[in-house]
């Protein structure tokens, strides 16, 4: 079992995924290893999304995190709360020092990066319902993510849950 995380720290893991991608395969199984082997994981649920701006909830859930875990996904960009969550996570790691490890879950990595495909299709929607600006910040997270070490699952269902579990619990224990 890893240690428990830091009294600054409520989790040791949040993860930040689009649910119509991959919350019912991917996402839940990578949630249930994580907190069958003791790691303090948050992962919001279907309810906290009612609203249209990043609750307070997630947002005191990232910053109350060891590790942020960015399943980047064919549709993550398309959705503007998790692209908020993602500015809050960079914040938190450059503030905090807080570790983010991108997922590249059934997407390749080279996309993500160029914001080519379907997240530049998703990015370029968003400038029309919130501004250059707004889609300017959220191109600069994603490439600063999708930069980070992180791991390439293309075309996986939930081979790599239990790998990725291993490689967190090192994490927690080094």
């Amino acid at each position: 079992m890893p240690p428990p995380p830091s009294s600054s720290h409520k989790y040791h893991v949040f993860l930040s995924f689009r649910g119509e991608d991959t919350r019912k395969t991917f996402t839940d199984h990578l949630y249930s290893n994580l907190v069958q082997a003791g790691v303090n994981t948050f992962r919001d649920d279907e309810e906290l999304r009612k609203g249209t701006e990043i609750r307070s909830e997630l947002i005191q859930a990232i910053e109350d995190s060891m590790i942020s875990i960015v399943i980047f996904s064919k549709n993550y960009a398309s959705s503007s709360w998790c692209l908020d969550e993602l500015l809050k996570i960079l914040e938190c790691r450059e503030q905090h020092g807080q570790l983010v490890i991108p997922i590249f879950y059934d997407v390749n990595p080279s996309e993500v990066r160029r914001q080519a495909g379907t997240f530049d299709k998703a990015l370029s929607k968003h400038k029309k319902r919130f501004g250059k600006e707004k889609v300017a910040r959220w191109k600069a997270a994603v490439k600063e993510a999708a930069n980070l070490s992180g791991r390439d699952l293309q075309n996986v269902e939930d081979g790599y849950s239990n790998f990725l579990k291993l490689d967190f619990l090192t994490f927690l224990y080094w």
